[in-house]
């Protein structure tokens, strides 16, 4: 009888579990199908479908909200955020990974906490500290801002790329003559180019969406698209709802775009098979 119980009550969880999977999955569906509806309503009141659709919305954005200029700050913040992440993390993830030193723990503990960390907790002090030396408002200031999470995550996306490359086929490099930069050039760029590719988009991914701190320290001239979004929502004034709602879906699409590029480099799995390869102590 003991059993039986058992197995009803894990049958139960289960059935709790997947219930609740379900009702968030289809709530969160639910809600991106309304707002897309919405960008191509012509009106939309007391119904379950719009009295029409139309095109304007997305035009009445685009001018608006200046979404070219939006879009292209927006790439400009992002790719310096990239660009630099790649040039600092990945030298960086090398030597975590291929090199014992002093405080290694305590370094890793560091790159971990601005991302477990909720960026307000830093951001704000962080926000302060720029606007004193006088970088804050500005597209420079968003980019340092941004740099505090990304860096450290390319670090640990790129541990376990470079901890799958056997020792050996660098010892053979330099057996063969190759000095630092061939090697890394020649044997561990072609080698490490997919998780490269991986980290880099999954950091652009993360820094398209992040709003804390890209809102803590950017101004005028240097609003990304979803801190452009964000004002268009709250700010004073009488807005057409589908054209926010337009602004809204133009965000969706840039993100999935670079989502779904950057799964097809990357198995989510690979970012945590660093912790399964680690020899106990």
């Amino acid at each position: 009888m003991a059993v039986n119980v058992r197995s009803v009550g894990a049958r139960l969880w289960v059935t709790a579990v997947w219930a609740t999977m379900i009702f968030f999955v289809v709530n969160l569906l639910a809600m991106i199908a309304a707002v897309v509806m919405s960008s191509f309503a012509t009106r939309w009141l007391r119904s379950w479908f719009p009295d029409g659709y139309t095109l304007r919305w997305y035009s009445s954005a685009w001018a608006e909200f200046q979404l070219d200029e939006l879009l292209l700050v927006t790439f400009q913040i992002v790719g310096a955020v990239v660009l630099i992440s790649g040039l600092v993390g990945v030298p960086a993830a090398y030597a975590m990974a291929r090199r014992e030193f002093a405080g290694k723990r305590l370094v890793m503990l560091l790159l971990l906490l601005p991302l477990l960390v909720p960026p307000v907790t830093y951001g704000i002090p962080l926000a302060t500290v720029l606007y004193q030396s006088g970088l804050g408002g500005t597209m420079g200031g968003v980019i340092l801002a941004n740099l505090v999470p990304s860096v450290p995550f390319v670090v640990l996306v790129m541990m376990p790329f470079i901890e799958q490359i056997d020792p050996k086929v660098e010892a053979a490099a330099r057996l063969f003559g190759a000095n630092t930069f061939k090697l890394f050039a020649y044997v561990l760029v072609p080698l490490l180019l997919p998780g490269v590719l991986a980290s880099l988009l999954l950091v652009l991914v993360r820094t398209i969406a992040m709003f804390e701190l890209t809102f803590l320290t950017a101004g005028p001239t240097s609003q990304t698209l979803v801190v452009a979004l964000y004002y268009a929502v709250f700010a004073a004034g009488v807005r057409a709802v589908q054209s926010i709602d337009a602004m809204a879906v133009v965000y969706m699409v840039t993100t999935l775009i670079w989502l779904v590029i950057a799964l097809r480099f990357v198995n989510p799995t690979q970012i945590v098979t660093r912790a399964k390869q680690q020899p106990a102590h």
